[in-house]
């Protein structure tokens, strides 16, 4: 396993690259591949400067570059974030089921933005709304530590029961406020499905940085993740702070969740499926499972994104569906998988 770590990986960064520039390629308005490919390297320092876009139409090269380039990079980075933050919560957890919206961060970040959007906030652009929603997820994610805490220590069994327990509560004030301002529930709908319809440039080269620095902080904790799995007892024998491992990991993802929930909506499936398809084809390893997640997440959310604005002619399909349909169907045959080998046993 150890040995073809750097070609799988390699493969992988190659689909994310294929990914890219077949999003870039596809839309309501289809660009030549081959111009598609002259742009997009046009942005690349001193390989860019040979590149002739002469006979290109300027209208190609501001929808490349100013409407698909940022949704397609935001969406790389959102799926990176969901799917690292998912496979560090399966390792805290020890739960295979565990996702990053456990914390009740998504239930957060919904009655946050429906909060937002009843103010009528939306006036303001979308990013008064992201505001909203990164709020309400931060402090829904610091009620569910404050609950979980015992003897001022973090119990996961605590935490993971007040984030269900929170989130089913936020949810419900959400939907009851929903049913008290019947003119917003379509807005309020839409914005949960999840999309990057709404993403500009300015939140690209201004919010790249943040999710790039929690990317590494968590992945940084890759061999204390390894002793966690292990369980608490035995990581403490290897001379591991399991209470400031904890408290790190489930803090960085719950930051980076609410980051990328608020500015692209609830997209579920992402943080769940693609850390267990990426511990199937790397192994459980966090050192080599860890990158490998972050590009299978990037290439996972481009490739529904894509989707989600190329299958309809007419409008565009929020993104959430799309990771649903195609996230569902892939975990129902992971846990088939897995109940066979374990009756085979």
């Amino acid at each position: 396993m150890k040995k073809d770590f750097f070609p799988k990986l390699l493969l992988l960064l190659i689909l994310v690259s294929i990914a890219i520039l077949v999003s870039l390629h596809l839309g309501s308005v289809k660009i030549p591949i081959l111009n598609t490919a002259k742009i997009l390297l046009s942005t690349f320092p001193v390989l860019g400067e040979g590149i002739d876009l002469t006979g290109i139409d300027e209208t190609e090269i501001f929808i490349v570059l100013d409407i698909r380039l940022p949704r397609i990079i935001m969406a790389g980075l959102v799926g990176a974030t969901l799917s690292l933050a998912g496979a560090s919560f399966q390792a805290v957890f020890n739960n295979p089921m565990a996702d990053p919206y456990i914390l009740g961060v998504s239930a957060g970040a919904a009655l946050g933005a429906t909060v937002g959007i009843v103010l009528g906030v939306g006036t303001f652009g979308f990013a008064a709304i992201s505001v909203f929603a990164f709020t309400g997820a931060v402090l829904s994610s610091l009620l569910v530590f404050s609950l979980g805490r015992i003897g001022g220590k973090i119990n996961t069994v605590s935490v993971l029961l007040a984030g269900v327990v929170v989130g089913a509560i936020l949810s419900s004030v959400t939907n009851f406020i929903m049913m008290m301002n019947q003119d917003n529930i379509h807005r309020i709908i839409a914005w949960t499905f999840g999309s990057f319809s709404a993403v500009t440039i300015e939140e690209v080269k201004y919010g790249w940085i943040f999710f790039v620095i929690g990317i590494i902080l968590i992945m940084s904790l890759a061999k204390e993740l390894n002793a966690l799995v292990l369980g608490e007892e035995l990581a403490q024998t290897m001379g591991i702070n399991t209470e400031r491992t904890k408290l790190l990991v489930l803090g960085v993802s719950s930051l980076m969740t609410a980051m990328a929930v608020s500015i692209s909506g609830i997209i579920g499936f992402v943080g769940l499926v693609v850390p267990h398809l990426m511990r199937i084809i790397f192994g459980s390893n966090h050192k080599r499972l860890m990158p490998a997640t972050v590009f299978g997440g990037a290439f996972f959310l481009i490739f529904s994104d894509t989707i989600s604005r190329s299958l309809l002619e007419t409008q565009e399909v929020p993104v959430g569906i799309i990771t649903s349909l195609l996230g569902g169907p892939f975990f129902i045959y992971l846990l088939r998988n897995s109940k066979k080998k374990t009756e085979g046993r």
